[in-house]
């Protein structure tokens, strides 16, 4: 199998028991994902399988939506209710929740938790966390585009963001912007990659839809003057201002090419992608 998948990750599942899950079902080994989803996080989580993996680092549309909700009263080490409570205090309700929620749009140079994946001197951040050792503040420069309160009483949300943004973080940030402690309470990821939770299918689906690669590349299309040279990795002409284009053969992908120089036409193989 080659191509793309579209899974509606349950709570409590991490991403790899997805892939491992798909691997199964499938037999065959080589799948991956387009951005993982913290386990106790449900919805959208692309899936790469067979030649399909290879796309992964000319991934145009990497933004995601979510849709989540806060909790008040506590500080956890992990930014969301799910981790060990480090302080609490009492609810200041006295905010206005739209309000707090657009002063967030924009870019900024947002906090990741303690208990992320981003690494440290090649150690994860939640490693150091779990070994009881300090954890240095990281910084992480993201762009939120939109966001939009769902339901004030029960403090929820939807947020359109780029990729890397950490909505644990914003949850947190909204309490020390209303006085208040706070972490995230619940999270759907309802679009990635240009798919939505509509197209979503359960991960023991009898059978998945399979998107093509095309499906999430957006790179401009070149037909290939001869296939059987970009299948052989040659450096061909091309008489066009891009500086990376996505070689075809009518409808099939074949290859990323990259042009070599500045001002040069001539352009080199940086992935082949044919089945």
């Amino acid at each position: 199998m080659n191509g793309i998948l579209v899974v509606n990750k349950p709570a409590g599942m991490t991403s790899f028991d997805v892939i491992a899950k798909l691997r199964k079902q499938y037999k065959q080994k080589k799948f991956g994902h387009a951005g993982t989803l913290d386990p106790m996080a449900s919805g959208v989580l692309v899936i790469l399988a067979g030649s399909a993996t290879k796309v992964l680092p000319f991934l145009s549309d990497t933004d995601k939506e979510y849709l989540a909700s806060i909790a008040l009263g506590a500080k956890y080490d992990t930014d969301d209710i799910f981790g060990a409570v480090e302080e609490t205090k009492e609810v200041n309700l006295d905010f206005d929740f739209e309000a707090t929620l657009r002063s967030f749009v924009g870019k900024q140079h947002q906090k990741v938790p303690k208990a992320s994946a981003k690494k440290i001197n090649g150690k994860k951040m939640y490693d150091y966390l779990r070994d009881g050792q300090d954890v240095p503040d990281v910084y992480s420069d993201i762009e939120i585009y939109e966001m939009e309160p769902v339901d004030a009483k029960d403090l929820s949300f939807k947020v359109a963001c780029s990729s890397g943004t950490y909505v644990r973080s914003i949850c947190r940030d909204f309490g020390e912007k209303t006085g208040n402690l706070a972490a995230m309470k619940s999270l759907v990821r309802t679009k990635a990659n240009g798919f939505t939770l509509e197209q979503a299918q359960a991960v023991d689906a009898f059978e998945h839809t399979i998107y093509s690669i095309e499906r999430v590349l957006t790179l401009p299309k070149i037909q290939a003057p001869d296939p059987a040279e970009i299948k052989n990795g040659k450096t061909i002409a091309l008489d066009t201002p891009e500086d990376r284009v996505l070689v075809m053969d009518g409808d099939e992908v074949l290859a990323v090419y990259d042009r070599k120089k500045q001002g040069s036409k001539w352009f080199g193989c940086t992935r082949g992608l044919w089945s």
